[in-house]
């Protein structure tokens, strides 16, 4: 039943929880808080803080850091960027993507019609969801150069498998940040999508992007700045959670993820 997502007022409810995840009213904080680690069995013990009382707010606690060595960065040239679940993933037929059953979506209308968009019609994609309780800070698959980067305004419609099931060109519709890297791979497409009360997102070369929330795409250049980020290092975090999808060009080897995979930022993805 997704009916009700078409008619709430996505980004006034996103603003209304920006806001609130960062008053820093203690007592509203830490009830807040606590309940919701109960609530999503959130893994505290292996946050750098493991203390509810020791987040400025919310939103400190929801993009929180982990422990050094937490997570294990593989030797492999590509790992995973985030903890999450694997919503689909597998090669790219077409110029089309698979979101769900009987749902598919084009490289094109994800990209937002950018002159590169042909470069993975028949590359491979892999769609990752970050549920409420997941470490929600970004990491880099790869070594990569920053290329440039979109700001596409669009929908705030929840990510989850209903939705995904239930909500046509989903992730080409909600308000999304596309990054390009060259890579030892060719040109890599990163893309960050928002969602329902995911209304703010950011990289650490911008810092955050939305809100404001615009109404055309916005792009930014980077071919003239030396921008490198090493596989594992932190790319940005979603204030609050949401889903990543990762477009590579055609090779030889595909990434090795399954439907319903669990997955922990670092570990191996060939």
């Amino acid at each position: 039943m997704t009916w009700w997502q078409h008619i709430i007022p996505q980004h006034a409810l996103s603003k209304l929880m920006f806001r609130f995840a960062r008053l820093e009213n203690t007592w509203l904080k830490n009830k807040f808080t606590r309940w919701f680690v109960k609530s999503y069995g959130v893994n505290l013990s292996e946050a750098l803080r493991e203390n509810v009382e020791d987040y400025q707010h919310f939103n400190d606690f929801f993009t929180r850091a982990l422990k050094p060595g937490a997570r294990e960065i593989a030797s492999a040239d590509i790992v995973c960027p985030v903890d999450g679940a694997v919503s689909q993933a597998g090669t790219i037929s077409h110029s089309t993507i698979f979101q769900a059953k009987n749902h598919y979506y084009t490289v094109s209308a994800l990209l937002g019609g950018d002159y590169r968009s042909d470069q993975f019609d028949s590359g491979f994609f892999a769609t990752i969801y970050l549920s409420p309780k997941d470490y929600h800070r970004i990491h880099m698959p790869y070594d990569g150069k920053l290329v440039s980067m979109d700001y596409i305004p669009g929908d705030l419609f929840s990510v989850n498998k209903a939705t995904a099931e239930g909500v046509d060109n989903l992730f080409a519709r909600n308000e999304r940040v596309v990054c390009y890297f060259q890579t030892e791979f060719g040109l890599c497409a990163f893309v960050l999508v928002g969602a329902i009360f995911v209304g703010s997102m950011q990289t650490v070369w911008a810092g955050q992007i939305n809100p404001p929330y615009q109404k055309e795409v916005q792009h930014f250049d980077y071919t003239n700045q030396n921008i490198t980020l090493k596989k594992g290092e932190e790319l940005g975090r979603f204030n609050m959670g949401s889903t990543v999808v990762m477009l590579m060009p055609n090779q030889d080897q595909l990434l090795n993820l399954t439907a319903g995979q669990v997955t922990r930022m670092g570990e191996s993805l060939i």
